[in-house]
């Protein structure tokens, strides 16, 4: 991606060198809600999806329309779907290629706090951070801070 000076290079090859963690998958009816609704229609045509990670399947979306995607992976059943509806599925370096620039691009990414890790996260008694727990019984974590029969509630 290099010998230009476009800021789309900069972008993509930051996102290259993430970790796995920060180059989160992105499935297929997020791209479509994004790239093929209605409402942008016409704005996305003819422009390739560029998203650096993985595209995964939604078998609840029933159609898939016709779309050009450049990814560093597919998993096998995002990769049919795309070519079953007269798509095409790029390889980054395939990209480099046809669109040095980034020229006619549309640069997704994942949601990156989907994982359920990040329901434990945050600091302190108030920020809703779910707990590590076993279970969610009467006999789990419902004791002092939980009530206020039991010393004090948060």
């Amino acid at each position: 991606m290099g010998r230009t000076n476009s800021s789309f290079n900069k972008v993509v090859l930051r996102r290259l060198y993430m970790s796995k963690m920060n180059r989160p998958p992105i499935s297929l009816s997020r791209i479509v809600s994004i790239a093929a609704n209605k409402k942008a229609e016409n704005a996305h045509e003819n422009k390739t999806i560029v998203v650096i990670g993985p595209v995964t399947d939604d078998n609840r979306m029933l159609t898939v329309p016709k779309l050009s995607i450049a990814a560093l992976r597919f998993t096998s059943t995002a990769r049919a779907r795309v070519l079953e509806a007269g798509g095409e599925c790029l390889t980054i370096d395939e990209l480099a290629l046809r669109a040095p620039t980034g020229a006619n691009t549309l640069l997704l990414r994942g949601p990156k706090n989907a994982r359920e890790a990040v329901r434990h996260f945050g600091f302190g008694p108030h920020s809703h951070k779910a707990p590590y727990v076993a279970s969610k019984g009467r006999k789990f974590e419902r004791a002092r801070g939980r009530r206020r029969s039991r010393g004090f509630k948060v």
